[in-house]
């Protein structure tokens, strides 16, 4: 689908980059089913992920001297955007990639530098996401999980939930409580903003002793989200990412991250895709409703697809655009939920129709799985709240 898109926003350079990626596709993924690419970046394939690095893929965008390829943030996106579209196996690298490789560029020492970021651009590291916890809802500065100062370093207890493949990651990125336990709060005399007071970034070998990591069987039977324990778990000094009190202001910045790529955009891009598969090879028999469907599917994406790449233009200018990114991936989110309820309406539609069973058992798996669309990454209420304030609304 992507042919059909003008590619005039992101560098000739960059985009020259395409035949290649889908070259190296063709072999690495020559017999998967679409109901199993649909997984995609759900999708955990470690020897996958290494491949990727050996042809110089993974840490795109970040410096040599570390491993990386010193390519911007334009590059990494013509990559994704192919991997994407072609459902390939990326959540094992995913995360690191993404966002704990440049957090850790960002915020890190020179150290956890020369230690990390080698790794993860070998692929040799992979990162998840501890912020969500149980009983918090969306409030992430709610968090209770925390790391209190011990003569070597740090002691944590705690929970973290949704932790997506936790059970398979050498480490965390956690978002946890250092600030002394008397701070003020909400509604106990406290501003509003001192919730965000006393969070703190702490990398975590989740080999170590005291760290339990239970996965979360979903609707389809995948079990990708698990839930984290963390048990009197002793961590080194220098565990800590940036500066201690900073976490807020460091989590902020990489969720800018996290929701600003291709991705928020091609969760559902297999099915779709199998399903203009079908309507081509039916020629003129394809009903008038499907073909204006697809239109409009097609032209609110190729819409999203350059706001996005905009904001992957301010990534390479350096900037942080959260509010930006906050956007791009609401309107996402609406699309990818839209595709599988409307592709449904469609071949409900036409009763008597032969329909592929690549394409039902594809369109079963994206309905399932399409409500976490909207809550991964924030969710849309979190979501317009931060765009409302970024447009001085609220």
């Amino acid at each position: 689908m992507l042919d059909a898109f003008q590619r005039e926003l992101i560098p000739v350079t960059d985009d020259a980059l395409r035949p290649a990626v889908r070259e190296f596709l063709r072999e690495a993924l020559p017999k998967v089913s679409a109901e199993q690419r649909a997984r995609s970046w759900g999708g955990f394939d470690a020897e996958f992920s290494r491949a990727l690095a050996q042809r110089g893929w993974l840490g795109l965008t970040l410096p040599r001297a570390y491993g990386g390829a010193g390519q911007t943030a334009f590059t990494r996106f013509v990559v994704v955007e192919e991997l994407l579209n072609a459902g390939a196996p990326v959540a094992a690298h995913w995360i690191a990639d993404r966002q704990s490789g440049p957090l850790i560029l960002k915020y890190g020492t020179e150290a956890q530098r020369q230690f990390y970021l080698p790794k993860i651009c070998r692929g040799e590291a992979f990162f998840c996401i501890g912020m969500s916890e149980p009983n918090s809802g969306s409030d992430l500065a709610s968090v209770k999980t925390r790391a209190t100062k011990t003569a070597s370093g740090w002691r944590l207890n705690g929970q973290k939930i949704w932790t997506t493949h936790a059970h398979r990651s050498h480490y965390m990125i956690a978002l946890v409580r250092t600030g002394h336990p008397s701070a003020p709060k909400v509604g106990a005399g406290g501003s509003s903003e001192s919730r965000h007071d006393g969070l703190s970034q702490l990398i975590i070998d989740l080999s170590l002793p005291g760290v339990t990591a239970r996965p979360i069987r979903d609707l389809t039977g995948d079990a990708h989200f698990c839930e984290v324990f963390f048990q009197d778990v002793d961590l080194a000094e220098d565990a800590l990412i940036g500066a201690e009190g900073s976490g807020w202001q460091q989590v902020t910045a990489e969720l800018a991250f996290e929701r600003s790529g291709p991705e928020r955009l091609y969760s559902s891009i297999v099915l779709l895709n199998e399903w203009l598969a079908w309507l081509r090879l039916r020629g003129d028999g394809a009903d008038a409703k499907s073909l204006a469907l697809a239109g409009r599917v097609l032209a609110r994406h190729a819409v999203l697809r350059e706001l996005s790449i905009s904001v992957t233009g301010k990534l390479a200018r350096g900037e942080s655009p959260v509010v930006e990114a906050a956007l791009v991936k609401d309107l996402g989110t609406e699309l990818e939920q839209f595709v599988p309820i409307a592709i449904a309406d469609a071949l409900a539609s036409q009763p008597d129709a032969t329909l592929p069973t690549q394409l039902l058992r594809t369109l079963t798996y994206v309905t399932q799985v399409a409500p976490s669309f909207s809550l991964r990454g924030g969710t849309r209420e979190v979501l317009r709240g931060m765009i409302a304030r970024g447009l001085g609304l609220r």
